[in-house]
């Protein structure tokens, strides 16, 4: 049994302790973009130059995006119930304020739908039927949406490729390109247990998100085509991350952790 102790904190301390955890879990999403850096010639563009809105500007949302920094999508703009964040604008908390000055370089002060127009990518880590079909067709020509948002995602997949989005992904798993934290959760704590670690850093999640971003890439174990009911998984629009049952998860990811625990 594995027995973790939190100690006392104060309320104030609360928005730093889930910021400094909460990255563990939300693996799915960066992955997902880690694949697209091989793929984003799809589009014509370097990751960089790739403009990516993120709805949602919380703990998670947060974590997420500095881990698509890291990544390599830097053209980014944050935005949360109030619209879009930016630099020398209303703000929330003290993350966002930090964030501010690394994202929305454009300094666009408007709302969500303001922000979609013209974008490449929307990631959705809010709630549920924030986004039209009207919203995915103002973007750039075939967007990415990925709408994590349960048990309702922020447009269902129907409406976005009505939009006209070429992938699309929810958090849910009776739509394809679920994107879960179970993807991350047992490799990251058995790699970083194994070693030792005294802490999860930015080299250990990243290493976490290429190890599940490759997986993609490889011959699906017959297990999970099983499980699925199909024989034809293959790495594509419907197919652009591990499925949760994948038994390689935790070795792969695991193994990379620990690696990159010990090399940093």
């Amino acid at each position: 049994m594995l027995l973790i102790i939190i100690p006392k904190f104060e309320p104030s301390d609360f928005a730093d302790l889930i910021l400094k955890y909460q990255p563990a879990g939300i693996m799915g999403v960066p992955t997902y973009f880690e694949g697209l850096m091989d793929e984003s010639k799809i589009k014509g563009k370097d990751p960089a130059e790739l403009k990516v809105v993120l709805n949602g500007a919380g703990a998670a949302g947060i974590s997420i995006a500095k881990l698509l920094i890291d990544i390599g999508f830097t053209n980014m703009t944050l935005c949360d119930i109030f619209g879009t964040i930016y630099e020398g604008g209303p703000a929330n908390t003290d993350a966002q304020r930090e964030m501010a000055k690394i994202t929305n370089k454009e300094k666009l002060a408007g709302t969500l739908a303001d922000a979609m127009k013209g974008a490449d990518v929307f990631v959705g880590v809010s709630r549920g039927n924030l986004v039209s079909e009207e919203m995915v067709a103002s973007m750039n020509e075939k967007p990415i949406i990925l709408a994590m948002a349960n048990p309702t995602p922020e447009i269902f997949p129907d409406d976005a490729k009505a939009g006209g989005a070429a992938v699309v992904s929810t958090g849910r798993s009776d739509f394809p390109n679920q994107v879960n934290n179970v993807l991350a959760f047992p490799g990251i704590f058995r790699g970083a247990l194994d070693v030792a670690s005294t802490a999860i850093n930015e080299e250990m999640k990243l290493a976490a998100v290429r190890a599940i971003a490759n997986l993609a890439k490889q011959p699906v174990p017959d297990v999970v085509n099983e499980v699925y009911h199909v024989n034809n998984f293959t790495f594509g629009p419907d197919y652009f991350i591990p499925k949760p049952v994948d038994p390689r998860l935790i070795t792969e990811v695991s193994m990379a952790v620990a690696k990159a625990a010990m090399d940093s």
